[in-house]
C-alpha cells in the first residue's frame, strides 16, 4: 500500500534549527519576516505521526475501546498509536489494532491522510479494517488498560459526540461524511459496504 505523507498546513522551512529533543516532541524555531520587515522567531513542534483504525466485524458492528491511561481519566476511542521509525503507516495500523484489540483484518482501507494543527508537524493517518476478526489475546503496553466492546453504527455515532470520545478527529471526518452523502443511513452503507 503506498502512501504519500500530508503536508503541513505550515511546514517546518529548511532554515529552522531544532532546539530541543523530547521524548515525543521536538521543537524547531526559525526567522520569520513579517509584513512590516521586522523579523521574529516562530516556532513548531514536531512529533511521530500516528495511525487510527475504525475496525468493522463480519456482522458489521464497530469495535470500540475503553482506555485507561496513567494520569487520565477513562476515555472511549479507536484503536491506534505511534507509527514507530522505519514502519509505514498501514504497518503500524495492523500492528496496533493486534496489540490492542487482538483482532485483525485482510481488508485495509486508507479512509484519511491529514495533518491537523498549523503548530505541530503531525500527521494522523486513519484506516478502515473490515471483516475483523479475533485471533489472539491483547498484548498491551504497560500503560494501557484497554476492554474492547462491539457497537452497532447507530451507537457508534451517538458515542462519538460524548465528551469522553478521545479520537476528535473521528468525529470530524463523521460530520464532513454525513455533510457530503446527506445522512447517517448513507455513512453507515459507504462504512460497512
Amino acid at each position: 500500500m503506498q502512501i504519500t505523507r500530508p503536508q503541513g498546513l505550515r511546514p517546518i522551512p529548511k532554515n529552522a534549527s531544532k532546539v530541543f529533543e523530547g521524548q515525543i516532541f521536538d521543537v524547531y524555531q526559525w526567522p520569520q519576516k513579517m509584513f512590516d520587515g521586522s523579523t521574529v522567531t516562530f516556532e513548531k513542534l514536531k512529533r511521530p505521526d500516528t495511525v487510527s483504525i475504525l475496525p468493522i466485524t463480519n456482522q458489521k458492528t464497530i469495535l470500540m475501546a475503553r482506555q485507561q491511561q496513567p494520569g487520565m481519566s477513562e476515555f472511549i476511542s479507536l484503536f491506534g498509536g505511534r507509527v514507530d521509525p522505519g514502519e509505514k503507516p498501514w504497518q503500524a495500523a495492523k500492528r496496533e489494532l493486534l496489540e490492542e484489540s487482538g483482532y485483525q483484518s485482510s481488508s485495509w482501507e486508507l479512509w484519511k491522510a491529514e495533518q491537523l494543527l498549523e503548530k505541530v508537524d503531525w500527521a494522523i493517518f486513519t484506516f478502515i479494517a473490515k471483516d475483523c476478526e479475533l485471533v489472539k489475546p491483547q498484548n498491551l503496553d504497560s500503560g494501557e488498560k484497554i476492554s474492547v466492546f462491539e457497537v452497532p453504527f447507530s451507537e457508534f455515532v451517538e458515542l462519538i459526540f460524548k465528551s469522553n470520545f478521545r479520537d476528535r478527529e473521528i468525529t470530524m471526518m463523521m460530520l464532513l461524511e454525513k455533510e457530503k452523502l446527506g445522512s447517517w443511513n448513507k455513512v453507515a452503507e459507504k462504512l460497512l459496504k
